[in-house]
This record gives structure tokens, C-alpha cells and sequence, in this order.
């Protein structure tokens, strides 16, 4: 068993390093994309693929403007065990004669664009067109806060998670049947899969309800693991002892397998070949929400980033098969939810939010940026008028009703300290001001030839991402 693991590992290294040989000439660039619940991963990758594909709406893309793209388009992707991202599918539900958002992500897929480009620099006419592969590799937000836990114990992990849902109301029923079982006492199976459902129920309440600490992610997005046993535990108050055969024992053997079976096996495979990610944030969705909502957020990104093995990979580490992230943006999402006006006020809250974590991030050699964004945008900008004021506002036909409405969200602070000072200070709702949002479907377009679908700075977050590379 030994000898045979050492010779696998052997074979794995010698097909990496021959993938990365075959790499120097068709380099291949590894995009993550993720997101919490409803920050739009969907939508933000189905607008940046047709964007890229017909580049009339990527001025900021410094290859697209100088016209050295020559042609991108599609290929078979090279991970035959993932499944493929549904770019055709998605995109005629954005555009179609009834549009509508699509699906969200449920699991993890992937897409792969080749891009054909003519070099520039002294050396440009000496060298022949250049061939980039772009792998974009959506998964679940989710999946990336459990890589939170593994550096936690199920006791430690169990005391900052009922700490945490002591604030909150919609937690209430969970907490009574959690401090009701007594937990040093012999395991009762019924018992086990009572307080795990009660508290899976609570994490999708508070999903719902916009709070992002909703981990484990696969209680949410259970797939073929449901009613497994490593999904069958919950947070408990430490009893004063535990025999083996307690209730303790066995949630935290589970929570364990959950670590080692589920969280590892991701990180593996997927997440430690990402050279660039995109992390969504409903930033916006949480200044609604409230202060408290706001400072879960912030918690949450700084954890986020601790999970990323980040900084620049040399040319001899890449070759031999080590991957570092070399680039993260972390990017407000529904920036057509606001008039361009408070674009930077948005932008500025989103760097303040991860500027703990963009600190440490860039300390290690990685280049982290910040902006806020659209994936498609749904609105079109107009001034309201409201009290003899002229207010900045958007219009948009609504979700539940399909008719068009105005909407002013209220005015985001210049100074970000106002929203995260509030927030960190614990206060329950914001003191002078008051920030509403609507949800608006997607507008009707009709698309020229060479035009992607209409968005906010998906040809900046693309040139800070991959534009190097092109």
C-alpha cells in the first residue's frame, strides 16, 4: 500500500511536470469564481465569457482596445470528471425573449476559453501569434468557508459557532434542542439526526435572511452526500466528560470525516490549482440587511482569505507543479443597483471590508484588487425627483411584478467608517440613514454583431485579472 501510493505520487508528479512542459508554449491560466449565496457568480460568468468572446463592450481590456486578440473561443475543457458550465444555457435565459436569471450554483463545473493573440514589445515582429487557455472554475462560497474549519477543532469550532447564533433570533430554536441534549451521554442515533436537521434548518434561515457564515456549506448543497453521517452533526456546549461512545465523541468523529472526506478532497483537487480567483460579495445585500450583517461579511472575507495559499509562483516552483494565487479581486457585485455617482463609495466600503486580509494577502507577494461591478447590468440611470431633490436613482422592471420602477437605495457614505465602524461596534441598525433595495430581472437587449451583453467593468476586472497574460 505504501510502495503503491509512492509510485502514484511519482506518476502524478512526472504527468504534472509534463503538463507543465507542454504549458510553457500554451500557458494556461487557472481563474476561481465564487461567491456567497446570491452575490451572482452565475450571471458575473456568463457576462465576462460573452464579453470576451465579442469584445464590442471591453475597452478597459488593454489586448482588446490595442486589437491583439486575434480570435477567443470555446474548447472541450480539460477536467473530463467536472461538469461543463452551462455558458449556452445561461445566456439564453439572460437574453432569451423572457429573460430571467438563471440557476444558481449548486456544485462545482467548469469552462474552458482559448485566446489567440499577436505579442507586442520589441519582439512582436520576430514572433508568431501566442495561444492562452483560460479554465474558469465556478464553485459554491460556501464550500470556500469550510476551508475555515480545517484549523479548528470540533470543540473549538462548536464554541465560536453557538457564541455567534447566541445573537441571533432566528438561531432560537436550534440553541433550545442543542443545550436540551445532554451530550456526555451515550449516542442516540434519532438524537444525532434530530439536532443535525434543526440545525441544517437554521442555516438555511440564515441564508435566507443574508447572514454569510453559513458553513457547512454542504449542509446546504448536500448533493449525493445526504444522510450521510458526515453530514449528521451539530455544535454543542462541551460537556465535563465524554466517554467514547457518547454523543460528543460521535459528533465530533463526524465533524472530523467532514474535515478529511469532504473539506480536504476540494482543496486538493480543485482549489489548490487556482492561479487567479474572483470572490463575489452582495455587499450591498448586507448594508440592507444591517450593521451586524455588514460585520459578518468583513469576519467572513478575512477568513476567506486566510484559506488562499497566496503569492507569486516562480517559473522553476511552476514547473514542477506548485500553485500559488497570484491575483485575487474581491468584487461588489450589482453595482446597476446604484447610479454611477455612488460607484466609488461602493468600491471604497469593498476595500475597507478586506483591507485586513488585503494586507496580509499582499504581504505574501499576491496582488489583490477591489472594485464593484455587474455582470450584466439590468437598470438604466436616471434623476428622481423627491421633496424639491434631485436624486440620483436607477430604473428597472421588477422581479415579482415585471413592471418598471424607479429606485433611490439612499447614499452611501463617502467615509467607509461609517458603515464599518457601526458594524464593528455591534449596533443593531444604522443611526442616520436608511439603504432599501429592490430586485430587478434582467432587461431586454437586443445585441449587435461583436457585442456582448451590456455590464459594469467586466473589461476592468478582466484586465486586472488576466490582462498580463494576454
Amino acid at each position: 500500500m505504501v510502495f503503491t501510493g509512492i509510485t502514484d505520487g511519482i506518476a502524478r508528479g512526472v504527468e504534472g511536470v509534463q503538463a507543465s512542459v507542454s504549458g510553457i508554449f500554451e500557458p494556461t491560466v487557472r481563474l476561481g469564481v465564487t461567491g456567497l449565496s446570491r452575490a451572482g457568480k452565475t450571471v458575473f460568468i456568463t457576462g465576462l465569457i460573452a464579453n470576451l468572446l465579442h469584445r464590442g463592450r471591453m475597452p478597459q481590456l488593454t489586448a482588446a482596445r490595442e486589437g491583439r486578440i486575434e480570435t477567443v473561443y470555446l474548447q472541450p475543457q480539460p477536467d473530463v470528471t467536472l461538469p461543463r458550465f452551462d455558458y449556452e444555457g445561461h445566456m439564453a435565459a439572460l437574453t432569451g425573449d423572457n429573460p430571467h436569471w438563471p440557476e444558481s450554483t449548486r456544485s462545482i463545473s467548469e469552462l474552458r476559453l482559448s485566446f489567440r493573440t499577436r505579442p507586442d514589445g520589441w519582439f512582436a515582429g520576430w514572433r508568431g501569434p501566442q495561444v492562452l487557455h483560460l479554465d474558469i472554475v465556478d464553485y459554491p462560497g460556501e464550500w470556500l468557508l469550510d476551508l475555515s474549519l480545517m484549523e479548528k477543532s470540533y470543540a473549538q469550532w462548536s464554541e465560536e459557532t453557538l457564541a455567534r447564533l447566541e445573537r441571533r433570533a432566528i438561531a432560537r430554536e436550534f440553541l433550545a434542542a442543542a443545550r436540551a441534549a445532554d451530550a456526555g451521554l451515550t449516542l442516540e442515533e434519532p438524537v444525532a439526526q434530530a439536532l443535525a436537521r434543526s440545525f441544517t434548518d437554521y442555516l438555511q434561515t440564515a441564508r435566507q435572511a443574508g447572514w454569510s457564515d453559513c458553513t457547512p456549506g454542504r449542509f446546504l448543497l448536500p448533493g449525493d452526500l445526504a444522510g450521510s453521517p458526515v453530514l449528521t452533526f451539530a455544535p454543542l456546549p462541551r460537556p465535563a466528560e465524554a466517554s467514547r461512545s457518547s454523543l460528543w465523541r460521535e459528533m465530533e468523529r463526524r465533524y472530523d470525516g467532514y474535515k478529511s472526506k469532504v473539506v480536504t478532497p476540494f482543496f486538493r483537487d480543485h482549489f489548490a490549482r487556482i492561479d487567479r480567483q474572483v470572490v463575489l460579495m452582495d455587499v450591498l445585500g448586507a448594508i440592507h440587511q444591517g450593521p451586524q450583517a455588514v460585520e459578518d461579511l468583513r469576519r467572513v472575507m478575512a477568513e476567506v482569505l486566510g484559506a488562499f495559499r497566496v503569492g507569486r509562483t516562480g517559473w522553476l516552483s511552476s514547473l514542477l507543479g506548485a500553485r500559488r494565487v497570484e491575483k485575487i479581486l474581491f468584487a461588489a457585485t450589482k453595482a446597476d443597483h446604484l447610479h454611477h455617482e455612488q460607484h466609488p463609495a461602493l468600491t471604497d466600503i469593498t476595500a475597507a471590508l478586506v483591507a485586513e486580509a488585503k494586507g496580509r494577502a499582499e504581504y505574501a507577494g499576491a496582488e489583490v484588487g477591489a472594485m464593484s461591478l455587474a455582470g450584466l447590468r439590468a437598470t438604466v440611470e436616471e434623476v428622481a425627483a423627491r421633496g424639491g431633490e434631485s436624486l440620483p436613482a436607477v430604473r428597472g422592471r421588477l422581479m415579482e411584478t415585471g413592471r418598471t420602477a424607479v429606485m433611490y437605495p439612499g447614499a452611501l457614505p463617502a467615509d467607509p467608517a461609517r458603515i464599518l465602524s457601526p458594524a464593528r461596534g455591534g449596533a443593531e441598525a444604522w443611526l442616520d440613514a436608511e439603504y432599501g433595495l429592490m430586485s430587478f430581472a434582467p432587461a431586454r437587449v437586443t445585441l449587435r454583431p461583436g457585442e456582448g451583453p451590456p455590464h459594469i467593468r467586466l473589461d476592468r476586472a478582466a484586465e486586472f485579472l488576466i490582462g498580463d497574460r494576454l
